[in-house]
């Protein structure tokens, strides 16, 4: 009996192949799943959808070409496949730049190194609140156009340069003399960063959806154009109706209410908040092992 299981043994089981799992295989499967995760999410949520539906028809017409041998029709998709893989990264670029943003926000280096210290120092405070929620409404019933870009992770710097550099607290005095006629800071858009108004009279891009509402001015289209390229939120304010609105993630969000307004700014600076506890409770930690290695 002991024998036949030896000979089994030999003859089925030594044949197994058992490969040796190492941690560096390990952490190979978990990066590619977070970067298919994130790709997918990408896909689902952008333009992008629509280039792999596209490439998912050419892919099935190409497979059927291949099947019933239609020559002429492989050679055209060989000859071109090149010039379509350009032309998509040409046309799709607003969309590839913003998934490179993205996943620089998810923050998994900066809470471990602070490459930006004078940005964990930046708070969001109760008054910049209140100014900005004030000054819009204030503006909005006397049809005073405003345009205020709220900067969140990613840094403007790009079309903070394209205006007139400031460096002055929030507050709603300031914002409805800005945004007065006739003054020269009143054209274009400004960037609050933390507390502080960093630029103003700045340049954002337009957006080119079709979907969005003809009625709507190139100070809207600007704030929804700035919102598909940034994680910012853009806070409009109607020269025509006096009506306030919203833009982030590429949406805008029409006529809101003060509470809603002020709800958005809030869910900003808790979200700094934690960010900033975060960061403060890992360096701490960091120093509290040096001290105990001393």
């Amino acid at each position: 009996m002991e024998q036949r299981i030896s000979q089994f043994l030999q003859q089925y089981v030594a044949e197994v192949y058992f490969p040796t799992v190492r941690f560096t295989d390990v952490l190979e499967v978990l990066i590619i799943t977070f970067l298919l995760y994130h790709i997918m999410i990408w896909i689902k949520n952008t333009k992008a959808w629509m280039l792999l539906r596209g490439i998912t028809v050419l892919a099935v017409f190409i497979l059927v070409a291949t099947v019933l041998q239609m020559h002429t029709i492989l050679f055209i998709a060989r000859n071109t496949v090149t010039v379509m893989a350009t032309a998509a990264i040409v046309v799709f670029q607003p969309e590839l730049r913003r998934a490179l943003e993205k996943l620089g926000e998810k923050g998994l280096m900066t809470n471990i190194v602070s490459f930006d210290t004078a940005k964990d120092r930046a708070r969001f405070s109760q008054d910049t609140i209140d100014g900005i929620v004030d000054a819009c409404y204030n503006m909005g019933r006397v049809k005073t156009g405003a345009l205020i870009v709220v900067e969140q992770a990613i840094h403007l710097t790009e079309y903070e340069s394209t205006g007139i550099h400031m460096d002055c607290i929030v507050s709603m005095q300031v914002l409805m003399n800005i945004f007065e006629h006739n003054t020269p800071l009143h054209d274009g858009a400004i960037i609050v960063r933390g507390n502080r108004i960093v630029s103003a009279t700045c340049y954002l891009p337009l957006s080119d959806n079709m979907g969005l509402s003809k009625d709507l001015g190139t100070r809207h289209r600007a704030a929804v154009g700035m919102s598909e390229v940034s994680d910012a939120l853009i806070i409009v304010v109607s020269e025509e109706t006096g009506a306030v609105s919203m833009a982030q993630g590429g949406r805008l969000k029409r006529r809101v209410s003060r509470e809603e307004l002020r709800e958005a700014l809030l869910y900003i600076q808790n979200k700094k908040t934690e960010s900033r506890k975060w960061g403060l409770l890992l360096k701490g930690r960091r120093k509290n092992e040096r001290k105990t290695d001393e």
